[in-house]
């Protein structure tokens, strides 16, 4: 009986709706899989990647779309295809996940795209300015009140770190997270107090698309300890999606982690009370 329903089956025609959901699917996936190589490694201009990773996306969307044509027709007319349907729904699915995510994140949070510890005298891009005068490029100026209320509003953690280590000592663990978060310094300058504050500039990169997010790190005195500030800021678009408020919030965790193992663990010793003469041990 299996066997007349197999062969039965493999009779029916295969659905040209369903063989062309897997192909956009395929094609889809080539796409982006290409897009984001280019955009990454700096191939071409970024306005005609993004349009080709934005028509990526619009072919997953397509394919999704077709795909359920395709299950409809089965539906009616018992025609083969679905495990075509399936795998086009799944490569679309996994496609469009991480770009749906990001759609949330522009609806919930505020339109801004530079972030830092210290609003009022936020760390200066210095070395970094060039690289932010291009075409399309945000200005390396502050972006001012407005972004700042808005980072308190959506962002209300952020604020700048003090630690009770002198500058010299806070300076090289700043410096030993920026490698370890493998940050492409571009400009680094130790402290010398009380006339100079220790200055770090570099680049981070976000993780899918590569995008450019220049950071400007101060260390400064603050009493016996230290005090550091850090923007984070990104060189291309209006909307970080979070971004940058994520990297300051993580290097707030790590520094501070990394003041708590470097300190130094002072233990009390209670002196031994002599012992009077002649008296008796046991």
């Amino acid at each position: 009986m299996r066997r007349r329903f197999s062969a039965a089956y493999q009779t029916e025609p295969l659905s040209a709706l369903a063989v062309w959901s897997r192909r956009l699917a395929v094609f889809s996936l080539l796409a982006t899989v290409t897009s984001i190589i280019v955009i990454r490694f700096g191939f071409l201009e970024l306005r005609p990647a993004l349009a080709t990773f934005f028509g990526a996306l619009a072919l997953a969307g397509l394919s999704i779309l077709v795909g359920l044509a395709a299950f409809a027709a089965i539906w009616q007319n018992g025609s083969r295809g679905m495990s075509l349907i399936l795998l086009a729904f799944l490569i679309s699915a996994a496609i469009l996940a991480y770009p749906a995510y990001l759609a949330y994140q522009y609806r919930k949070l505020p339109a801004i795209h530079d972030i830092t510890t210290d609003a009022i005298n936020p760390p200066r891009f210095d070395t970094l300015a060039p690289l932010r005068a291009t075409d399309g490029a945000n200005s390396a100026v502050y972006a001012g009140l407005y972004s700042a209320e808005q980072q308190r509003a959506a962002y209300p953690d952020i604020e700048p770190i003090s630690i009770d280590v002198p500058p010299q000592r806070a300076y090289e663990l700043v410096l030993r997270i920026v490698n370890r978060r493998k940050w492409l310094i571009i400009d680094e300058r130790p402290p010398q107090p009380p006339q100079r504050p220790g200055r770090i500039e570099a680049v981070a990169r976000t993780p899918v698309m590569g995008f450019r997010e220049d950071i400007s790190i101060r260390v400064a005195p603050d009493g016996d300890g230290s005090r550091v500030d850090i923007r984070s800021s990104s060189r291309y678009f209006e909307h970080d999606l979070g971004s940058n408020a994520a990297r300051i919030t993580k290097f707030t965790e790590d520094l501070n982690t990394a003041v708590d193992n470097a300190a130094p663990v002072k233990k009390l010793m209670t002196p031994a009370k002599p012992q009077a003469k002649g008296a008796t041990k046991r």
